[in-house]
């Protein structure tokens, strides 16, 4: 227990939202529902590995506001101190106290609950359980009270323990991965090496992870607007893959929609460019989002919108995490294993450096945090003189202003319309200079680019619109290659 109470309210408050293990009320009272919570928070402590939870009176729940209270805990119930009605009910006995202190020049109350040990807390014969801000019955959530039997035996559920529905795993993907990176795998020792099978022999879900075919879709979606009211271009499915695999696609797809767009204005000799994001941060985020993602609840979301772009990852803060720290990038990885296999492929060069780099680029408020999940929003930095905008699906008439890209879906021949911001006038260029056959060289210079690397940026689009062709399509990357534009 932390006995610096100002230290304690300090890193409480500081969350966006309440969790299973605290909660907030102003002067609130209803004394067996009271010990209905500290049953539920006490399980939901053990649960995700807390030593205490917390109930707090004198801060208002939705903003953290500190109100101070009038609470009085020496009350009676019935003619019976509230703290052994309480104690009477609990069992097996908690050693629950409740102090109060002075904070911000209020009055403050805590009830500092120990987390269950060895079997589930009841109250009044029944067991409970925080799920965000509720409070339900145990009984009701079998599989909740499944994982939370496994954590007072010292087994809290990671990928590592949880034993994968799917045991016909097969990995050449993984091994063709390592190989890539010049890192050899033992096929009779990687199993163990990596950390894929329980503690019986079974594949875990890390191990799922990482096979040839995860059974988890992972998807990109985009939308025309600023909402997900607003209609939708497609979904990218990079999912149902290895996940180093899945982790490669996303990370290159960010480079597809990061088309850079040139940026006229006060231009004396050379253009510049401005990308649509940085692409640095985007890099980070989706590392980040694999690598601390909770997937026993599920698989990241990755969502495009007229002005953003949305990251999202399954879970909370881990509980030794503060607020504080995460920022300042001490990293407390959900997933261990999985984040030195990362680390290991030379993926991410250096633990801790993510969210620093986001916050540096973006600012604190990039980050949104709920009761179940954690979201990264980046914003779209768009020329103000509106020479780009979003494009518009090939179903949809093609202006002197907007164009699409098709972008085949997972292993189909399936074409969808992707929302890529694209720089019009450098577009433009291209297609009329290349009424004759010019090659990339040509064309960089035509537009006073220095590298081929900014040209393939526009050239990708107008390829796979149909709207240019290559002069050598069988071999893309001839030296003899060259471009012309379709008439």
């Amino acid at each position: 227990m932390k006995e610096n109470l100002t230290e304690l309210l300090d890193g409480l408050i500081s969350r966006d939202y309440e969790e299973d293990w605290f909660e907030f009320k102003e002067n609130w009272f209803e004394p067996h529902q009271l010990g209905e919570y500290i049953s539920g928070m006490s399980n939901a402590a053990a649960l995700v590995g807390q030593e205490y939870a917390y109930f707090v009176w004198g801060v208002e729940d939705k903003t953290h506001k500190i109100v101070g209270t009038s609470f009085d805990y020496h009350r009676d119930v019935r003619n019976e101190p509230l703290e052994h009605y309480l104690a009477r009910q609990l069992k097996p006995d908690l050693d629950f106290r409740f102090m109060e202190t002075t904070f911000h020049g209020k009055r403050v109350v805590i009830l500092i609950i120990p987390a269950a040990k060895d079997v589930p807390t009841s109250f009044d014969k029944s067991r409970y359980y925080r799920i965000g801000s509720s409070k339900v019955n145990l009984m009701d959530y079998p599989e909740r009270e499944a994982r939370l039997f496994m954590a007072l035996r010292g087994e809290i559920p990671t990928i590592e323990k949880t034993v994968s529905e799917y045991q016909d795993l097969t990995f050449n993907k993984l091994f063709a991965y390592y190989g890539s990176k010049g890192i050899s795998l033992n096929r009779r020792n990687f199993k163990k090496n990596l950390n894929l099978l329980t503690a019986d022999g079974r594949y875990n879900v890390m191990a799922q992870l990482l096979s040839d075919n995860s059974q988890i879709p992972i998807r990109f979606g985009l939308f025309t607007g600023k909402t997900k009211a607003s209609a939708m271009y497609a979904v990218r499915e990079f999912g149902n893959d290895c996940l180093l695999y899945s982790l490669d696609g996303i990370l290159r797809y960010g480079e597809v929609l990061n088309v850079p767009q040139a940026d006229e204005r006060n231009r004396i000799v050379e253009r510049k460019e401005v990308m649509l994001f940085n692409q640095d941060a985007y890099r980070e985020a989706v590392i980040n989002a694999f690598v601390h993602n909770h997937w026993l609840e599920g698989a990241p979301a990755f969502t495009v919108f007229q002005d953003r772009l949305e990251i999202l990852s399954r879970g909370s803060l881990p509980p030794k995490q503060t607020m504080d720290g995460f920022f300042a990038g001490e990293s407390v990885p959900v997933n261990e294993k999985l984040a030195r296999i990362i680390l290991q492929l030379h993926i991410s060069e250096q633990t801790g450096r993510g969210v620093p780099a986001i916050v540096n680029v973006y600012g604190k408020q990039a980050f949104r945090f709920t009761e179940n999940n954690i979201k990264v929003t980046i914003p779209f930095e768009r020329l103000s003189d509106g020479g780009n905008v979003p494009v518009k699906s090939k179903k949809a008439p093609v202006d002197d202003v907007n164009t699409s890209v098709t972008t085949p879906v997972g292993d189909t021949n399936t074409p969808v319309t992707t929302p890529v911001t694209v720089t019009v006038g450098v577009s433009d260029k291209i297609l009329e200079y290349c009424n004759e056959p010019h090659g990339i060289l040509e064309i960089a210079a035509h537009l006073g680019y220095k590298e081929k690397k900014t040209v393939r940026k526009y050239l990708t689009p107008l390829l796979e619109q149909g709207r240019i062709a290559m002069t050598v399509p069988e071999k893309p990357n001839s030296r003899l290659q060259k471009y012309i534009t379709i008439k």
